[in-house]
Formats: C-alpha cells, sequence, structure tokens
C-alpha cells in the first residue's frame, strides 16, 4: 500500500516531503526517463510511484512550475528543461537485441550494484571483485518462447562520463525496473563517440545463438560490455547498417 503521508508533515531531515518528491521527479526528468516536451505521468500514477498523496504530487509540481522546471496546460504537466528535443531513436538499441514488449510478451530489466562476471571485469579493465553497475534484461512471449536475455556490466569510464547512468547506483538494488533504453543517446550527450563490435557465436549443443557487444570510446577507453542469449528457434537476429556516401572523384584526376 502506498504511503500517504501528509505534505505538510516535514521528513526525517526536516525537509517537506513535498520538497523531497519535487527534487526526486527532477532527477528523473534529467535523466531522461521522461524526455523535454513529453507529458509527466497523472497525479495518481507519480503518487503510486513515490508513495505518497496525491496532494503531496500536487505541491511537488507546483513546486517545480514556480522553478520554471514544469508547464501544465489541458494536456497536462511537462518538464520544461533545457536539452534535446525528443530524439529519433538511435541505429543502436540498448541492450542489443532489446525489443518493446507487445500483447503477448514480457519484458523485464533491472540494474544492480555488484561484481561483473569475471569476462565482463576483464574487458572493462576492473580489477577482480571490484562491483559496478549490472544491467539485466529479459523478453520472451507470454508462454516462454523467444527467449532472450542480455547481461551488461558499464565501466568506471562510463559512470564517471554518463551521469544519467552514475545516478543510477544508488537505486540498484536488482529488483525495481529499470529499462536504459536511452543508454547510447546519454553517452552521445556525454561528448563520447561510440565505437561497438558485436561477435556472434552459434552454440553447438543448443539452438541459441550469443551476440557480445563491446562499445568503446573515441579514445579507445571501455564503456560496456553486454551478452545477449537469443532461442534461435522461432526467431532471426537482423542487423542494420547506415555507411558514410563516398565521396566523389573530381572527373580528369
Amino acid at each position: 500500500m502506498a504511503r500517504t503521508t501528509p505534505h505538510a508533515h516535514p521528513s526525517a531531515e526536516g525537509e517537506p516531503l513535498y520538497r523531497r518528491i519535487a527534487t526526486e521527479l527532477l532527477g528523473e526528468l534529467r535523466d531522461g526517463t521522461v524526455p523535454p516536451g513529453e507529458r509527466l505521468p497523472g497525479e495518481r500514477r507519480l503518487a503510486g510511484h513515490f508513495g505518497v498523496s496525491r496532494e503531496t504530487v500536487r505541491q511537488a509540481l507546483e513546486l517545480l512550475r514556480r522553478d520554471g522546471l514544469v508547464a501544465t496546460d489541458r494536456r497536462g504537466s511537462h518538464a520544461t528543461l533545457p536539452g534535446l528535443p525528443v530524439e529519433t531513436p538511435a541505429s543502436l538499441t540498448f541492450p542489443v537485441g532489446a525489443r518493446a514488449a507487445t500483447p503477448g510478451t514480457v519484458a523485464r530489466a533491472t540494474v544492480a550494484w555488484e561484481p561483473p562476471p569475471p569476462d565482463h571485469a576483464e574487458a572493462l579493465g576492473l580489477a577482480p571483485g571490484r562491483p559496478t553497475l549490472i544491467h539485466r534484461y529479459r523478453y520472451a512471449t507470454a508462454d516462454g518462447r523467444g527467449l532472450r536475455t542480455a547481461v551488461t556490466s558499464f565501466s568506471a569510464v562510463a559512470l564517471a562520463e554518463v551521469q544519467e547512468l552514475a545516478r543510477y547506483r544508488d537505486r540498484a538494488d536488482g529488483t525495481a525496473a529499470a529499462h536504459l533504453r536511452r543508454a547510447y543517446d546519454w553517452m552521445r550527450r556525454a561528448g563520447l563517440t561510440l565505437h561497438h563490435r558485436d561477435a556472434i557465436t552459434r552454440h553447438t549443443s543448443t539452438p541459441s545463438v550469443r551476440v557480445t557487444r563491446r562499445v568503446h570510446d573515441q579514445y579507445a577507453r571501455p564503456l560496456e560490455i553486454t551478452d545477449l542469449v537469443v532461442d534461435a528457434q522461432q526467431d532471426a537476429l537482423v542487423y542494420e547498417f547506415t555507411l558514410p556516401g563516398r565521396t566523389p572523384t573530381p572527373s580528369g584526376t
């Protein structure tokens, strides 16, 4: 059951509850959970999300409106943070092989702060046993067919350079939903040029296919590594690439 603490009551730190909720909501707006210009969830959903009353949410939104960070019109409230408009989906999806949940399918993603698999730690240059941000993704039809699972480990460089990723450390308990679909957009906005290498391996004993993606930046620093396993009985992997156009050679040379 959601908490319904009255907004007038201060928190344990002496801060009004509505002000703390405004701060948490602002953090989610800044990390791209709701891109600039898109509508925020309704007050009822926000109240359930933060575990407070609708009145507390209303007070928090009013505080953000006074600061010019949220605007409200007939269609509802939306973020007015400075930033890029809603972007065209990148050609690189995160994680590799991710699919949107549709009727009859289940897609779940979580994050945890823990030591990565040994091969991931080696690829990212992490000391054995050192924890990092781990993203787990699972997709399947309702009957369990078409299963695909992905495990991603982020490097210390990615967490230091990309603040949207770093913010997940404190909430990476391994249970809360955390779809990081815009991870590659966040990296590019942080000034990183992304280079990726995908290796596809067929399992000899099962009909599964493994795809290992390694992403590094323009300085050859590792950013993340993902292992995707796909039940290939009913599925196909499609890779789409865009190549730069060739500059025409002037005639007469």
